[in-house]
């Protein structure tokens, strides 16, 4: 069986317990990419956050269908598509291959499904039309709107009055200032599909409820997405839904904090102080924007820092260390007396490793808290250092870190960290960092090159004065029987 979980739900503004619709079953919705442009790391962090629930959901025994839209037409995309001469649907595949790119750099898991507005038309045009059947929306001027006097309890989700609303489509047409439009009447120059109300596109919150009924049902599991989703896409999803089909639209609401500037604004295109994901992922490992994510609570606000990116690389480095550390240990035999013969250090290590697993499952079953899940791996990596110290660690150790190393592995499976090799992650981390510090993989390989060319020679001196200068370069040598090998400094 599934192990239970508890989440956040931000209809009823408490925590959880997950109960599905189908015993061991997820259904996960959440909201995609507007594709008119780069994904930035604002979105990284809906993207990280979700990816790993997804992650931990699966390692915890749970059936996962996992469904993110992309929205392909879009009044933002008509405008950028003429900005630059191009046809709408061209722009917006451009961008949706960017972001596939974006999305598997950062190791991200793909969906089990990514329906596109374009393709979901027929949907689309069904709902709305059982909308108007129903009299919940009304056709004016080759427009239809959702009537927002005809849903009791709009406002429920985001928690506001219909009065004090105002929807973000313009006056034109519409009986009242909070109601929002299900499909556009078609303008000059503007992409369009027939419908029985005349030529015209999609409205923004319509395409979702659409595209959760037929990939999912009528009512999903949970539906995910940015706090600033809650209005009005997610709260207009919720009526529109509600009133088509009589029944819950989403069981849980599960919202991701904002990536916040310094100034305490948000990450925005139309604010114009985006960070771009491919830029970030050129001079640093994606494990380590995924740390940087994942060691805050899902909801809260992350202020974006690109100063503590290197911050976030050394945690994780310390990650790898011990893992590595743990890995070099030899030796056979009952774990509990070879940890006895070791002293405290190792025992603490035994006993970490133990009781690793019933910790950091805990943790993220408890709404999901990442960064208390974390904290247990930093205890453990540094309880494995300091047992790294002893003499007899190396040759005796193995029994002992066998528990830490399964625990380890557990970062993989439900976090997306230490994915790599330990030999893996050091070239990682060497294509990543060596730019930064004005050297290159050639650069290094010919000093340790010339360096292991003056120890045959026996010039000791030039050899030193090689070391001492790679190392004020935050390059270390290690030197071995059989050669040597080095790394980057963090």
């Amino acid at each position: 069986m599934p192990t239970p979980f508890r989440v956040y739900d931000t209809l009823t503004r408490s925590v959880q317990l997950f109960a599905p619709q189908v015993s061991g079953e997820v259904s996960l919705y959440v909201c995609g990419m507007t594709v008119y442009d780069e994904a930035h790391v604002g979105h990284a962090r809906a993207m990280v956050v979700f990816d790993t629930f997804v992650r931990h959901l699966r390692a915890r025994g749970w059936r996962v269908r996992f469904v993110r839209n992309f929205t392909d037409v879009d009044d933002k995309i008509i405008r950028r598509a003429a900005e630059l001469g191009v046809p709408p649907e061209a722009l917006a595949q451009i961008y949706i291959d960017r972001f596939h790119r974006d999305a598997d750099g950062l190791g991200l898991v793909r969906p089990d499904a990514e329906p596109r507005v374009t393709t979901s038309m027929a949907d689309i045009l069904a709902l709305i039309e059982r909308l108007v059947a129903q009299g919940h929306a009304y056709a004016s001027d080759g427009s239809v709107w959702f009537s927002v006097a005809a849903c009791p309890d709009y406002g429920k989700l985001s928690n506001q009055a219909p009065g004090d609303l105002r929807s973000e489509d313009p006056e034109g047409g519409k009986r009242a200032a909070a109601d929002f439009a299900l499909w556009k009447a078609v303008k000059p120059g503007e992409p369009s599909w027939p419908s029985p109300w005349g030529p015209g596109r999609p409205g923004w919150h319509i395409e979702c409820s659409a595209m959760v009924a037929r990939e999912i049902g009528a009512t999903v599991d949970i539906h995910g997405g940015g706090l600033d989703l809650v209005f009005p896409h997610h709260e207009n999803e919720v009526a529109q839904s509600e009133c088509a089909h009589h029944r819950p639209f989403s069981r849980y609401w599960m919202h991701n904090g904002l990536l916040t500037m310094a100034s305490g604004q948000k990450m925005g295109k139309s604010l114009g102080n985006v960070v771009n994901i491919g830029a970030i992922l050129q001079s640093t490992p994606a494990e380590a924007l995924r740390l940087y994510y994942l060691q805050n609570h899902y909801r809260s606000p992350l202020p974006w820092d690109e100063a503590a990116l290197p911050d976030a690389l050394a945690m994780l480095a310390r990650l790898y260390d011990a893992r590595e550390a743990a890995e070099r240990m030899q030796g056979e035999g009952d774990p509990d007396a070879v940890a006895a013969q070791l002293g405290p250090d190792a025992e603490e290590v035994l006993r970490l490793g133990r009781a690793f697993s019933s910790a950091f499952g805990t943790a993220l079953d408890d709404d999901f808290n990442t960064a208390a899940a974390l904290g247990f791996a930093f205890e453990l990596a540094r309880a494995i250092n300091r047992l790294a110290n002893h003499k007899k660690a190396a040759a005796r150790g193995g029994p002992v870190v066998a528990p830490a190393l399964a625990a380890l592995q557990e970062l993989s499976s439900s976090l997306g960290l230490l994915c790599w090799t330990s030999a893996g992650w050091r070239e990682e981390l060497k294509a990543k960092v060596l730019p930064s510090l004005g050297l290159s993989l050639a650069d290094v390989e010919a000093q340790v090159a010339e360096r292991l060319a003056a120890r045959a020679a026996r010039d000791w001196a030039r050899a030193d004065a090689i070391r001492d200068a790679l190392e004020t370069r935050r390059i270390a040598l290690m030197d071995r029987a059989d050669g040597t090998d080095w790394k980057v400094r963090l």
